[in-house]
């Protein structure tokens, strides 16, 4: 027997308890030895029927529903779980006669039933646990929390130190059966608006039997999802796939043009948690696991109780963070006593101080079963979170995500050409209904109510009053209008101002796949009444894959030919983040281009997210503004406009990526995989007036760390070099941004056309510290903000031939004047710029303090500036 002996001293009462009891509980089990364990199974009952059973759990001491507890068929493969309701039913063909009722810290409980029957029952358990007397120790002093010498310490690190063996990607080759779940729906709905006469129509959609955190409400689901895989693993070289068999769902908000977004909730509710992983990740962070390498220096351990289950002995240990507001959990661990310390269950939670807007709650539940060998494997997986804009009341949106994984085979390997496939995988007509598929499910309340949902959906579509609603929130939500086969928009473009146009108003529309899903058409229409020019764009696209164009993945053709105003070295045209603050500028922003740009080209994208594509370009740039075009000559012959033909090559790839896909754009889920882009032009003279002859290269690496506790750092590389004499309009004009909107991919203290180059060096980083310091403030921590470093560093120059002021037969420089900040080459020294930020301001506003480091010589430079943003993030 293990003997630990300490003076235990501390002012926190119940401090000193848990640790006494850590003491204690630690000494008794130290007295059992280490014992394999074995599982008895009965033969299955001989097949005459259909047996169900169908009830609810309760504690026995406080009389609340218990959910996610086991319910089999004793002695068969076939059994369930209680809802978060306590709720069961569980049916299968055969003469079972018991059923049984298990979950580690309770006592188990076995019934008998009548086989081939319907059976309801009403189950109490009560706990199982074993309460310890504490021991008080006397001593002159208390003692507070340490590592050293702690019995939880010392067996979380023998957790630590098993968890290669006990972690399921320790075995060669894995395969087994999941079962996905995930739903929204909101809930805290006023009655004044249940009952009000918008929403009455539409009260058969409210579900009245939810119970959340103890308390039974009145929901609306809003989205259901279920699907079924079969998962493969290969241990070297590495490989998963998995094949989706079944799939259905429902989704009330689909006038929100998006895809992919049960990709971003499962990512959101946690794709595979795995304890056993040094971090977890879950609602768009990244928290320490309770075993992590170096959970001890972040987390308090105590051992509070010992457990006996069927299966051997557990220990239970409790943990909470050092710090409350570090992006760490708080909960209990059962760990196995039998010399392999695997985790049995584990139930993790979060505190309400720690930094994620909206949030509040979120609790994940891991099961594990025992299989041949003494190791613990993932059975099912629970999280839940619900949401509010305000704290405590007004309406919130609640979500819950089970996994379910079942029929794990060990060891058996595939054919090798089988591990050459794709990752994701499909099998014909997935998202038909297949009844033996779905049959072969958990079945509980939780899937009961869904199918409920179901009948409801297909009732409210069919309500002109709901089709109408749909119509609208469409148009408000994806920017475009549909009328019949064609969508007019987008809707924000209608008005826009800037200093060369003035007021400008644009109309503008696309076809649908149901005007035509092989031809696309695109385009608008624009007049300025300053200027007076009428711009206009139309682009025609040829879809092969019959996918419309901003789709992943494509695979079309396209042409176009367009005629805007622009500013030089932006493209503002496509860039509507923050609109309404990118109209409001700093400084001078008077230099402008009128273009006219035909385009020729082929896209596709490839399944693993490489993608490439090639384009011709004709590009004709008139001068506006107080921009001016002239030669470096005596006389400074003006040049009215400079035309170029181009042939560029562009590849994309991006490992691993998830999309959510709107109506104009498509945009990647961050991941800790990187992204990596390439772009080969080639200028041609004398191909359709083309003037110069010259190659550029350009390459960027964007790459997110993520940084546990410290948050995450966002990294682009990035390089570009030109071959060829060529003037300043067709040289790397380094992106500037003089809007008080702070740009990540621009030079926020850089003026427009400010520097050019061609070649150059960068990176830029962004560190988001998630609040790690600012929440150990007092005060300042109750404000929930958030804390950001930022930093740009852009090397580069211009050689001689490319140098106005080195080389004739080039243009002029733009000089610097009160209407103007003119344009300069890279010099030898890199043009640098960092910044401060505090965000999460009102969990909407950022502010970034930026500071330019250099070149501050240059007319209306100044080295400080504020840039401002609005986001609502997590």
């Amino acid at each position: 027997m293990a003997c630990f002996t300490q003076s235990l001293t501390g002012a926190d009462k119940r401090l000193n308890r848990q640790y006494k009891l850590s003491l204690i509980v630690w000494a008794l089990v130290s007295m059992y030895p280490c014992a394999a364990r074995a599982q008895q199974q009965q033969p299955p009952a001989p097949q005459q029927g259909r047996t169900s059973v169908t009830g609810i759990v309760l504690d026995a001491a406080t009389n609340q529903p218990l959910s996610f507890i086991n319910v089999a068929f004793t002695g068969s493969r076939y059994g369930t779980s209680t809802n978060i309701e306590g709720k069961y039913s569980l049916a299968a063909t055969g003469a079972y006669t018991r059923v049984t009722f298990s979950f580690v810290g309770y006592q188990t409980v076995i019934k008998t039933i009548r086989p081939g029957e319907a059976n309801q029952f009403t189950i109490r358990l009560s706990s199982s646990q074993t309460q310890l007397k504490e021991v008080s120790v006397v001593s002159g002093r208390s003692q507070k929390y340490r590592n050293k010498g702690n019995p939880a310490v010392e067996l979380i690190q023998q957790v630590i130190d098993h968890k290669n063996e006990n972690r399921m990607a320790n075995a060669d080759y894995i395969q087994y059966d999941q079962y996905d779940r995930i739903g929204l729906s909101l809930f805290n709905i006023s009655k004044k608006f249940i009952n009000g006469g918008f929403f009455r129509k539409y009260q058969f959609m409210l579900d009245s039997s939810t119970t959340l955190n103890g308390v039974r409400q009145t929901t609306l689901p809003v989205y259901f999802n279920e699907k079924v895989y079969q998962h493969y693993y290969r241990k070297d070289p590495e490989k998963t796939i998995q094949i989706l068999q079944a799939e259905k769902g429902i989704n009330i908000v689909k006038f929100v043009d998006t895809t992919g977004v049960d990709t971003y909730l499962n990512r959101l509710y946690g794709n595979t948690i795995d304890i056993y992983k040094n971090n977890i990740f879950v609602m768009v962070n990244e928290f320490l696991s309770p075993i992590a390498d170096h959970a001890p220096n972040y987390y308090k351990f105590f051992i509070t109780d010992t457990v006996t289950t069927a299966n051997g002995k557990l220990a239970e240990i409790s943990f909470t963070p050092r710090a409350k507001g570090d992006l760490l959990f708080e909960g209990k661990l059962l760990v196995s006593l039998d010399g392999k310390y695997a985790v049995e269950g584990c139930e993790l939670n979060v505190n309400k101080q720690i930094n994620i807007n909206f949030m509040r709650s979120l609790r994940i539940r891991l099961e594990f079963k025992p299989f041949p060998g003494g190791r613990y494997y993932l059975s099912q997986s629970n999280v839940r979170a619900d949401f509010g804009i305000l704290k405590n009341k007004g309406i919130a949106m609640y979500g819950e995500r089970t996994v379910t994984y079942s029929n794990y085979v060990l060891n058996a390997p595939r054919p090798a050409d089988f591990y050459e496939g794709k990752e994701l995988q499909f099998v014909a007509k997935t998202a038909q209904p297949d009844t033996a598929i779905w049959n072969r499910q958990p079945a509980d309340s939780g899937m009961a109510r869904q199918n409920e949902v179901y009948a409801r959906i297909n009732r409210l579509q069919n309500m002109p009053s709901f089709k109408r609603l749909t119509w609208i929130a469409s148009t408000l939500t994806t920017d475009y209008a549909a009328i019949g086969p064609i969508q007019a928009g987008p809707v924000g473009s209608l008005y826009a101002y800037n200093t060369q146009e003035g007021s400008r108003f644009q109309l503008g529309g696309r076809t649908t796949p149901e005007f035509n899903n092989t031809v696309y058409l695109d385009g608008y229409t624009a007049y300025g009444l300053r200027d007076n020019q009428v711009k206009y764009n139309l682009t025609t696209f040829l879809s092969l894959n019959k996918n419309s164009p901003y789709r992943f993945p494509n695979d079309y053709f396209k042409i176009g030919y367009k005629y805007d105003v622009d500013l030089p070295g932006q493209s503002f045209a496509i860039n509507t983040s923050q609109a309404g603050l990118r109209s409001f500028q700093t400084g001078s922003t008077d230099y402008w281009l009128y273009n006219k740009i035909f385009t020729l080209g082929y896209v596709k994208d490839f399944e693993s997210h490489f993608s490439y594509n090639v384009t011709y370009r004709y590009w004709n740039q008139q001068p506006a503004g107080t921009l001016r075009f002239r030669l470096n000559d005596v006389t400074s012959t003006p040049v009215h406009d400079l035309t170029t033909s181009e042939l560029s090559l562009g590849m994309r790839f991006a490992p691993h990526e998830q999309l959510i896909q709107g109506s104009r754009d498509r945009r990647t889920i961050k991941s800790v995989y990187p992204i990596i882009n390439l772009q080969i032009t080639q200028g041609l003279k004398g191909v359709f007036d083309g003037a110069y002859n010259y190659t550029n290269v350009t390459v960027d690496v964007y790459k997110r760390f993520y940084l546990s506790q410290l948050g995450t750092m966002d990294v682009t590389v990035l390089g570009s070099v030109i071959a060829g004499k060529i003037p300043f309009p067709l040289l790397n004009i380094s992106p500037a941004n003089q809007a008080i909107a702070y740009s990540r991919n621009s030079y926020n203290k850089m003026y427009y056309l400010e520097f050019v180059s061609d070649h150059y060096a960068g990176i830029n980083f962004t560190q988001s510290f998630n609040g790690f310091f600012l929440n150990k403030v007092p005060l300042i921590k109750h404000l929930k903000w958030r804390e950001y470093l930022s930093g740009k560093v852009l090397y580069g120059g211009l050689r001689a031939e490319n140098d106005p002021a080195r080389n004739g037969d080039l243009y002029q420089f733009p000089t610097g004047s009160k209407d103007s900040n003119g344009t300069y080459g890279l010099g030898s020294t890199p043009y640098v710029e960092a910044g401060v930020g505090i965000g999460n301001i009102f969990k909407v506003l950022r502010f970034d303090l930026i500071k330019r480091f250099n070149y501050l010589d240059h007319p209306g430079i100044s080295a400080y500036g504020l840039k401002l943003s609005i986001r609502p993030d997590l």
